[in-house]
């Protein structure tokens, strides 16, 4: 279990997790495997040298720390297996934002926009069910009838109001009905679950959306929360606990590959696609969901699956995470490149028709990295459950 989210700078080496931290061998293996390591002035390895002599002020006055995306990467490779992601940036993210005169305005338009809004777009929350209506199977919202079910759906911001999302949520609606999930959705009562402000610049955002949740899920009875994104996938497994969280929990994917056998009769339409698939940051590397989503399409008839050069545990990040979801504009201020740029290029590479995820930043992020490059003619992009959806025998 990861620590819990009052930990501080000024307690910090009173905790297991911050005493860890000072373990560090100066080894460079955060450096060499970020992704933005040679744009980062203070990658974590100098941000602990700094703290071990007591000089980490210089930290906080630099605004390249913007650029870590909290892809875990520096921690899955880390050999004494310090939570640098989930402990140690975020507590120097604060200090950077507590002394910066203002964040770009991308990031900060879309931290305003969760917290009057309750998702990053600014959408009314009165929009937030409206896809239901064109979802082709019947979807309960407990706020209109609450009895008790077995799946409460958290379907998340991108999934609700972006329209490629709202496909995804479309599809995972077909998948579970056709499963027989006995499930609903929050409707316009759900917000987003705030994973990215406490891994951005903002953990008093990510504690008003996590005691919003909270106190809408008490209202209801249900027995466990599947979600279609890894970012509250993770907000719900290592933050929400320290206020009471004790829900069963699962990802969309490991959920539907759970159910596969039952699954598998059913798809039969044969697709005949090349794919190649993106190992999320959070599901992945995160929390080592690596076969699951492989099980499910290699089970459609005629997908040949084939693996990017960096993969699994290797993978690269679409760069959406840490608040990069919203820094695209910012980055290219800066020349960097982009990391959904440089994904897609591999992808190309395997020769597969279509880029499958099991996130909902990443469908946005490479079809238009796609579009930039010249390659959205050879290359389509489609979560794994927009392509289950699209095997099953009968369509809407």
């Amino acid at each position: 279990m990861e620590p819990p989210c009052e930990i501080t700078l000024e307690n910090l080496f009173h905790t297991p997790e911050g005493r860890r931290v000072l373990t560090c061998l100066q080894c460079g293996a955060c450096v060499a495997t970020c992704p933005y390591g040679e744009q980062m002035d203070y990658p974590p390895r100098r941000i602990i040298a700094l703290l071990r002599a007591g000089l980490v002020e210089k930290v906080f006055t630099n605004d390249s720390l913007l650029a870590c995306v909290a892809c875990y990467a520096c921690k899955a490779k880390c050999p004494r297996q310090i939570d640098l992601t989930g402990v140690l940036l975020p507590l120097a993210k604060e200090q950077v934002l507590a002394r910066h005169p203002e964040l770009p305005a991308e990031l900060q338009k879309a931290l305003e926009n969760k917290l009057r809004y309750g998702n990053p777009m600014g959408e009314s929350p009165r929009k937030r069910a409206a896809w239901t209506a064109t979802a082709g199977v019947p979807i309960r919202q407990l706020p209109t009838d609450p009895r008790p079910v077995d799946v409460l759906w958290f379907v998340e911001c991108y999934c609700s109001f972006y329209p490629r999302g709202q496909d995804n949520a479309r599809a995972t609606a077909r998948v579970m009905h056709a499963l027989g999930v006995d499930f609903a959705i929050l409707g316009n009562e759900e917000k987003c679950a705030g994973e990215c402000g406490r891994l951005t610049w903002e953990p008093g955002l990510f504690d008003t959306l996590m005691d919003y949740n909270m106190t809408v899920f008490s209202k209801y009875k249900f027995n466990r929360i599947v979600t279609s994104c890894p970012h509250a996938y993770d907000a719900f497994k290592i933050r929400y606990p320290i206020v009471g969280f004790n829900y069963a929990l699962e990802h969309t994917t490991p959920y539907v590959a759970r159910h596969l056998e039952k699954l598998r009769p059913l798809l039969k339409r044969r697709l005949d696609y090349t794919v190649t698939y993106q190992d999320s940051c959070c599901l992945g590397r995160h929390n080592n969901f690596y076969d699951e989503p492989r099980a499910l399409l290699t089970a459609i008839p005629g997908v040949k699956l084939v693996d990017m050069t960096h993969n699994r545990v290797n993978s690269i990040c679409c760069g959406g995470g840490g608040g990069g979801m919203w820094l695209d504009t910012y980055y290219k201020t800066k020349g960097y490149e982009r990391l959904s740029e440089r994904r897609v290029k591999e992808a190309v590479a395997t020769g597969a028709d279509v880029l499958a995820v099991s996130c909902d930043y990443e469908i946005s992020r490479f079809e238009d990295a796609l579009k930039v490059l010249g390659h959205d003619k050879k290359m389509v992009v489609r979560d794994v459950m927009e392509l289950l959806a699209e095997s099953l025998e009968v369509q809407p």
